[in-house]
């Protein structure tokens, strides 16, 4: 059994086409089809049903599957960690960002480390701090900027606050409110909002603000990203709350103090589990040579 016939596996089980998976793999679709039949061979049972309008894997594909992914994952370990034992960073690094991040420069961050580390594969997923949180937990990511409430800690990970900020509201240039200096919660519970979804760590931060001071609030309108939050209200279809420090970068809003504004603290999270040599480094990079596990 060999490491390149268990690429070709999955790249069949993935495009769902040996044509498709030939291409991925730059060789012909008869070299691929002849490995894998070597391998079916070798295993005694086929991976693989084949019709003239689909492939799917069998039960015994389904089995294979996952430990081929281990063994292709051990492998592509085994060569990072020797690059690593004569100084050469190389492999992949998997970032994972909430789309309001401010206390760290992420585009300026990745740049540095790319010129570092020139070798290294760089993925960044956005999402929201709870399911950036699980996939570090996971394993699918390896690092994550996160944005909590102060109630709130990250569990199960390695933590590191990068900073702390407090809320503003964001109103549209033409809104009652846009004129002044500062409001409080009573008065903007009054108003109807765009806000993140609901249960997400971004919204969590604003709903228990208003609750802790008897006060309900109407949001309207839920969405997933910051921006296109910030555009509905530039176009007046409501107010909104967002990090002070993530503010600045927005266009056709304004920014109004509010004086029992909720605080919001980011952190950076990883796993100290089996964490790569590209992932070391990153830390290493932002100045995080020690870890402390988030209780």
């Amino acid at each position: 059994m060999e490491l390149q016939q268990m690429r070709y596996v999955l790249a069949v089980a993935e495009t769902k086409s040996f044509t498709r998976a030939a291409e991925r793999c730059l060789v012909v679709q008869s070299a691929l089809s002849h490995q894998i039949a070597r391998l079916e061979q070798e295993l005694g049972t086929r991976l693989f049903e084949r019709t003239t309008r689909r492939v799917r894997l069998t039960p015994a594909g389904e089995a294979f599957l996952p430990a081929a992914r281990q063994c292709l994952a051990a492998a592509e370990r085994a060569s990072v960690e020797v690059a690593a034992a004569i100084g050469e960073v190389r492999g992949q690094l998997s970032v994972g960002v909430i789309p309001s991040v401010a206390a760290v420069d992420i585009p300026g961050t990745l740049r540095d480390f790319r010129r570092q580390y020139p070798k290294v594969r760089i993925s960044l997923r956005v999402g929201a701090s709870d399911e950036l949180v699980e996939q570090v937990r996971e394993g699918d990511i390896e690092i994550a900027f996160l944005g909590l409430p102060t109630t709130a800690r990250p569990k199960g990970v390695e933590a590191r606050e990068v900073g702390r900020d407090r809320l503003v509201a964001v109103v549209s240039p033409d809104h009652p409110l846009a004129g002044a200096g500062s409001v409080d919660l009573r008065r903007l519970s009054s108003e109807e909002f765009v806000d993140l979804p609901a249960k997400t760590a971004g919204r969590t931060q604003s709903d228990l603000a208003f609750s802790a001071a008897g006060l309900t609030r109407d949001v309207t309108f839920e969405v997933t990203n910051a921006d296109f939050l910030a555009r509905l209200v530039g176009q007046g279809l409501g107010v909104a709350m967002l990090p002070s420090a993530y503010v600045p970068q927005l266009s056709g809003v304004t920014t109004i103090q509010v004086t029992d504004a909720p605080a919001r603290v980011e952190y950076v999270v990883w796993t100290s589990d089996s964490r790569t040599p590209a992932a070391t480094a990153f830390l290493r990079l932002l100045n995080l040579p020690d870890a402390r596990e988030a209780p």
